[in-house]
């Protein structure tokens, strides 16, 4: 090898080694000597990398290193045609992006990841106004889009170009003329977003596209070199609707929002009901499917629903009444109904909330009111949660689209547990269908069984909670003390869990006892029996009424041990973060000293920091996303008023990341500093001068976001400065530190739901795990797996041996070593428009409806 073909390769290694690590941080440092330090100082300031310098570069190393410094475990590093295709991927290629049929939040933030991520690929995207209609008018209808004709839409509700229902669409001739539009266009990949109806139309067009390009090219409104270019195109659909109705997907963009809006209003009406000894019947949409209905009942802990999949046995109006009267009998001074508004009986007769109203009334005498919700749910600002599913939803559309080949069959982007999937779209159109048809034919089992797991297991947790009462006398032997408990620091969702935990202990026979102020509570005794009214509107209850602490276990052994032989304890709920999956592990170390920790105990989740090894998500993380959500909106919107305005806003989360890096993707931050992906003087300065650049556009504000503990030295008020001192006479700089407001407030829908079916799963786990270790008249469990972490991991829950989490946790920074949502950055970089490499390594691929419905989903 020549003395120049060396240097030139060493050049490209470090070269490629920069811009890897300035992007990506995914390669470690090369260890040089003191001599190689100038080569490599002075090779930092050279530009990035170039195509030419890639190609170069793959054809001269394996890939799987450079100059021998080893890939970080588990890391993948793209090849160049890799590594330049995101960039290139759209180039010649041309996008558009509707919204058709009902409108639901998030549609904007999907349509805004459609746009940019479009715009990074190289593509033409364009805007159709109206939907289909504007599909079929062209004209001005069909837009094309720039980066800054998206800013400011991710809070915004509803959908900012607009959706319209379509008769034209429909006939033959309106596809021709929309056709006709396209292909003048040169738009070959559509995106839709809408529901079945909308996803239908649009596989329908696609079937129709060579007859239509014939015909037109015949009729000569196209010539036969537009129809060669033309000559298939590429559908992709995401599902917009509220009502969570369309089969394949475990969330429709809009449901969660929908959520929100409902359990504001029954949280409301909760205090007059109280006030008054009042029964509410709430009427929420859903004239097919019943999700909506079904998870305000598990968020609000509701005495009865009505969901069109599953219609009330013949007597209902006996059990209702029966069911009401024991509510209040137990000293509670309301009642709520949630009413699906297609809520039907056997003989599909529908059932309305004036007849429940006039039901109780009648046989009761309750005073009885009844709120029609109607459209207030589609409106208002999206949740974080949809904001996010819309981008990352849009992130993958554009992926699928591009990659798409004229073998390629529709599909539509759908969320399985945590996990992007791609699914045929009319597999997806014929199970919804059949669902409806099997609720047409009164198949009702099937009908639930086509709605998939997660809908199943809401249902299953539900009936456990409303419908089925303790046993008043229990079996001689059958009954075992399981102990309930918070951990760390407070998180909204925590009471729900605990909730949960009690009434399924004590519909299986046990004996529930809660437990105050965590592990040191434990020590002193502070220990007492709960009933089923003990918990009774705990649920949409924020902060942690048991009082939780961050003590551990250990150094108090002895007294815990005492307790747990004095109150005859037989298992443990530890809901909890970071401390109480530390305190586990101290438990099962405990095993060796004392025979009384050896008692089969379960850790769930519950931090704002979402910091617990062994689950994707934790209780209490989604409402504080949502309260950082709402602040940094109203920041925004002043920034805008203002102009010329960059906000620096510090998010808590300890070490861990998560709650800076989703916040920001879900308020469109132009950068988020965390402790997981270090950062320079240099990514800051870099950071500045793009914030610079952004001034001179129509969008002049900004938005950053900051880990707490991200940096020892670069704080909070470091970057303050900074950003002050940079941005003299382009803009001025403001900061926030949102502290402890994000632990507080009232938990969203997500966590209420998620908390109350892990309460659940983890006492029906206990019980089966007390009776598995019961021996000799005592329970003793000292295997691995007798202590253990409730964990969502993709697209399941598992539990997880705490001892076998060991290897996954950076105790020193008390977080996973391994994290989901650090993926998912370089999209919060894209969409900040930041010149980056999208790691399309993880990109979802074509599965099929009956795989997906085969696995255990849980939300």
């Amino acid at each position: 090898m020549s003395q120049e073909t060396a240097m030139r390769k060493e050049e490209f290694h470090l070269k490629f080694f920069m811009c890897v690590i300035q992007s990506r941080g995914l390669v470690r440092p090369p260890q040089r000597t003191a001599g190689e330090a100038s080569t490599s100082s002075t090779l930092m300031q050279k530009p990035p990398l170039e195509p030419d310098d890639l190609k170069s570069l793959h054809a001269m190393d394996d890939p799987g290193t450079v100059e021998g410094i080893p890939i970080l475990k588990n890391e993948w590093i793209m090849t160049h045609e890799e590594h330049h295709a995101a960039k290139t991927l759209g180039i010649g290629k041309a996008i558009a992006v509707l919204t058709s049929g009902g409108d639901a939040q998030g549609m904007n933030a999907a349509v805004r990841a459609v746009v940019r991520v479009g715009i990074f690929t190289g593509a033409r995207v364009f805007f159709v106004h109206e939907g289909y209609q504007g599909l079929v008018d062209g004209g001005d209808h069909i837009r094309e889009a720039s980066w800054e004709s998206v800013s400011m839409m991710l809070q915004l509700g509803g959908t900012v170009i607009g959706s319209a229902r379509c008769k034209d669409f429909r006939d033959r001739e309106g596809r021709l003329r929309a056709a006709h539009n396209l292909v003048k266009r040169g738009i070959t990949n559509l995106c839709v977003i809408g529901g079945d109806g909308s996803l239908t139309g649009a596989d329908t067009f696609r079937s129709e596209w060579s007859d239509l390009l014939s015909d037109l090219q015949k009729a000569g409104k196209i010539t036969a070199e537009e129809a060669t270019k033309s000559s298939y195109l590429n559908i992709v659909g995401l599902v917009g609707s509220i009502d969570n109705d369309f089969c394949g997907t475990d969330m429709t963009i809009g449901t969660d929002s929908a959520l929100h809006r409902i359990i504001e209003i029954v949280d409301a009406i909760t205090t007059t009901a109280q006030s008054h000894q009042r029964t509410f019947v709430l009427e929420v949409m859903g004239r097919h499917c019943g999700y909506l209905a079904l998870v305000t009942s598990l968020s609000c802990g509701a005495d009865w629903v009505f969901i069109p999949e599953c219609p009330p046995d013949d007597d209902w109006e006996e059990h209702l009444c029966r069911r009401l009267s024991e509510t209040r009998t137990r000293g509670s001074r309301l009642n709520i109904i949630i009413v699906a508004e297609g809520a039907i009986d056997k003989n599909g007769k529908p059932i309305t909330s004036e007849d429940i109203k006039n039901l109780v009334v009648k046989r009761l005498g309750y005073d009885t009111r009844v709120t029609v919700l109607g459209h207030v749910q589609r409106g208002g600002t999206p949740s974080a949660f949809d904001r996010i599913l819309g981008s990352r939803m849009g992130v993958e559309a554009v992926m699928a689209l591009l990659e798409g080949t004229p073998d390629t069959p529709a599909c539509v982007v759908s969320l399985s547990g945590n996990q992007a999937v791609r699914l045929p779209l009319m597999e997806c159109v014929q199970v919804t269908k059949d669902v409806t048809k099997a609720m047409n034919d009164r198949r009702f089992d099937e009908a639930m069984k086509l709605r998939g797991r997660s809908f199943m297991n809401n249902w299953e947790v539900y009936k456990l909670l409303a419908h089925v009462r303790p046993p008043v006398t229990k079996a001689p032997g059958s009954t075992h003390t399981v102990a309930v408990m918070n951990v760390g620091a407070p998180a909204a969702g925590m009471n729900a869990a605990v909730r949960s935990t009690v009434r399924i202990g004590l519909i299986q026979g046990n004996r529930v006892l809660v437990v105050h102020d965590g592990f040191e509570g434990l020590a002193k005794g502070q220990i007492e029996e709960a009933g089923w009214s003990y918990v009774g509107g705990w649920t949409g209850q924020g902060g942690s009424k048991l009082g939780t602490k961050r003590t551990l276990p250990k150094k108090s052994f002895e007294q815990i041990s005492a307790n747990i032989t004095k109150f005859n304890i037989q298992g443990l709920v530890i809901i909890g973060g970071f401390e109480a999956y530390t305190g586990g592990l101290e438990l099962m170390e405990g095993r060796k000293l004392f025979d009384e920790l050896c008692i089969p105990f379960v850790v769930i989740p519950a931090t704002v920091s979402n910091n617990v090894p062994g689950s994707d998500f934790s209780v209490g993380a989604d409402t504080a996303l949502n309260t950082i959500c709402t602040t940094c909106d109203r920041i925004k919107q002043s920034a805008a008023g203002t102009k010329r305005r960059v906000f620096i806003i510090e998010t808590m989360g300890g070490y861990c990341g998560y709650l800076a890096t989703m916040a920001g993707l879900a308020a469109g931050a132009d950068a988020a500093y965390i402790f997981e992906e270090p950062f320079t003087i240099r990514d800051l300065q870099a950071n500045v001068e793009h914030l610079v650049q952004k001034m001179k556009t129509t969008v002049k504000r900004g938005l950053v976001l900051r880990n707490e503990k991200c940096n020892e030295n670069y704080t909070t008020d470091f970057i303050f400065n900074l950003y002050s001192e940079e941005g003299k006479g382009i803009f001025d700089s403001r900061k926030n530190v949102l502290g402890h407001m994000q632990q507080g407030g009232s938990p969203t829908p997500f966590d209420r739901n998620f908390a109350t079916k892990m309460g659940a799963k983890a006492m029906n786990w206990m019980s089966g795990k007390i009776k598995e270790s019961y021996r000799n008249g005592r329970i003793f469990a000292n295997t691995p797996d007798s202590g253990c972490v409730l964990g969502m991991r993709k697209r399941a829950l598992v539990f997880q041996p705490v001892t076998e989490l060991k290897d996954q946790t950076d105790f020193e920074h008390r977080i996973p070593k391994e994290q989901w949502w650090l993926k998912l950055r370089p999209i919060l970089k894209i969409l900040a428009k930041y010149e980056i490499d999208l790691d399309t390594s993880e990109h979802a691929h074509l599965e099929h409806i009956s795989r997906k419905r085969s696995g255990e989903t849980s939300i």
